[in-house]
């Protein structure tokens, strides 16, 4: 007999007191073959995604670099033809990633993102939790479009003004490049956003109430706090860094708090 799995959805007293997400981050069709082939990212995310169909949750988030090159419109192709299986009823969010958008956006990166896969910044809602995403690229190295920067930090703080009145329990914001790994005052570098713009967005969910971010890019799994933020790194659906396994990572919202575990593909539940 075939025992099948899925992602337990909890009531109170006949009002949904609990639901499920799935993080998967950097697919990045191209990577493990240098753009010779996908093959490899194709298996994975196609396994990610039957995963999600069986585990039934609530949505799915993709944090950023869907493919490896943003000019190559075959792996952009099928990272859309293997999104497309994924379950009606279950919500996909993509959210935009340097190889993306570029590490230096223009204009025109900006423009060919936005036609194939939609918004590159937006808000939300899944049951009481307010989601917004965010393109980390106009964080890190929007130099060429300064004006854009300008335009998403302005929405930003009126998105989180929106979810403050929406009345939803948990605002919890989703982008590739983290704020920070592990402490909110570590150095710049490649795997996080410049300390002037993070100290300015980490002062901003604060005021707003936000306790969880969620990223990728890292290829790997980290973990760091800012005060009661989490500041959650999780690793790759496609290829990994550093010894780390490819894998999803399983989030379990209440009305009291968040918790949430990465699983390799040989440890899925």
């Amino acid at each position: 007999m075939t025992t099948r799995k899925f992602l337990p959805i909890f009531f109170c007293a006949g009002v949904l007191c609990a639901q499920t997400f799935i993080q998967m981050s950097d697919p990045q069709f191209g990577m493990y073959t240098k753009d010779a082939d996908f093959a490899h990212e194709t298996a994975n995310f196609e396994f990610a995604i039957a995963t999600a169909n069986r585990l039934k949750p609530a949505f799915v988030v993709v944090t950023g670099d869907l493919t490896n090159k943003s000019t190559d419109a075959a792996q952009a192709a099928e990272y859309k033809r293997i999104s497309a299986k994924l379950d009606p009823a279950i919500k996909l969010y993509s959210v935009p990633g340097n190889h993306d958008v570029g590490n230096e956006p223009t204009k025109e990166s900006l423009a060919t993102y936005r036609e194939r896969y939609g918004l590159d910044y937006y808000g939300f809602r899944s049951g009481d939790i307010y989601g917004i995403v965010l393109n980390s690229n106009l964080e890190k190295g929007a130099e060429k479009v300064p004006e854009e920067a300008a335009k998403m930090e302005a929405w930003f703080r009126a998105e989180l003004e929106k979810s403050k009145r929406s009345g939803a329990k948990h605002v919890i914001v989703f982008q590739h490049i983290s704020f920070f790994l592990k402490d909110p005052n570590e150095p710049d570098q490649y795997f996080n956003v410049p300390l002037p713009v993070r100290a300015k967005y980490l002062k901003l969910m604060h005021e707003y109430g936000v306790h969880e971010v969620f990223a990728g890019h890292y290829h790997r799994n980290e973990q760091g706090r800012d005060g009661d933020l989490e500041m959650v790194t999780t690793g790759p659906v496609g290829m990994p860094l550093e010894g780390a396994k490819s894998g999803i990572r399983i989030v379990t919202v209440t009305p009291t708090g968040v918790t949430h575990k990465f699983h390799d593909f040989g440890d899925l539940p």
